[in-house]
């Protein structure tokens, strides 16, 4: 298959379940939601060694928060619910409690499958001053600081979503290869219910894990030498093609597979129209890694 003149390898990207909260900070002014979300979400690239996967999902304008604010939705992940319940309580107490103005609510509402009580916990920061409360149909709490007011809803909800999505753009050359990811990450900002949790939500460095490391077993993660252009004389299965110099991945977290896919079908057809661009194709473990199996052809039948 043949988008935009660029080849699509018959492929599938292989994805992992996660499980996936969201929540919407809210401040003052956008610039301070703004600050706080990159806060709570920093460190979170991937489970290989940050203690989450996490990234600013989306704006959220006043006229749709619930104390009509302008906010961000953020996503935190992580494979194991109790780490996942302490990556929330430690990222939101201690990276939008101390910041100004804000404030955190649930954002994922009816997809949740269950519910943490993270506002209930943070709420023990008030020293016994905080005071339960109702904004709307919101159970909240209301947290004395010293800068007014920090709200937090009482349950936050979680679910199993997906993460790993992924996909492979190469280019004739690396600024070529950049340009593409840059257009295929402003695309995926428009799809809602997902992630590109690495800088910029482009992959630099992928990485070959655990046993597939032939020579540094004590390694979690080393460079996938295979995708490495500047290797692609040196090594003898080297899966660069002749005509490219440049590669980048961009891997999606998501709350369910299908906004994952779509996520991948509109950075696939963004990257597809910047010229230089030579083939796409996707990363997986022959599915050995995780139960889904996205396969790069089928998103565009």
């Amino acid at each position: 298959m043949e988008i935009n003149g660029v080849y699509i390898e018959d492929t599938f990207a292989e994805a992992f379940p996660i499980w996936v909260s969201r929540v919407l900070i809210t401040a003052a002014t956008k610039r301070l939601a703004k600050i706080a979300a990159t806060e709570a979400t920093g460190f979170g690239c991937s489970v290989i060694m940050c203690p989450a996967e996490a990234g600013i999902e989306k704006y959220v304008p006043p006229t749709k928060t619930p104390d009509g604010r302008p906010g961000f939705i953020i996503e935190i992940c992580h494979p194991k619910k109790s780490e996942l319940e302490k990556q929330l309580l430690e990222r939101l107490g201690q990276c939008v409690l101390t910041a100004p103005t804000t404030a955190a609510f649930d954002a994922m509402g009816e997809d949740a499958e269950e519910h943490l009580k993270v506002g209930f916990k943070l709420k023990f920061f008030g020293d016994g001053y905080e005071k339960k409360d109702k904004l709307g149909d919101r159970t909240v709490y209301r947290i004395p600081i010293m800068g007014g007011e920090f709200i937090v809803e009482n349950k936050f909800g979680i679910k199993k979503g997906v993460a790993g999505g992924n996909f492979f753009i190469m280019a004739d050359a690396n600024m070529t290869a950049l340009v593409a990811a840059e257009a295929a990450v402003n695309a995926i900002r428009s799809v809602d219910k997902v992630i590109t949790p690495f800088p910029g939500g482009i992959v630099a460095s992928g990485s070959k894990v655990g046993a597939s490391n032939p020579k540094y077993k004590f390694m979690t993660a080393t460079t996938n030498h295979k995708m490495c252009p500047t290797l692609k004389d040196v090594v003898e299965d080297s899966e660069i093609p002749e005509d490219v110099n440049g590669v980048y991945e961009i891997v999606i977290d998501g709350v369910d597979e299908e906004s994952v896919k779509e996520a991948m079908r509109v950075g696939i057809l963004a990257a597809t129209t910047v010229k230089g661009v030579k083939k796409i194709t996707a990363g997986n473990y022959g599915g050995k890694l995780g139960k889904y199996q996205i396969k790069l052809r089928e998103l565009f039948e």
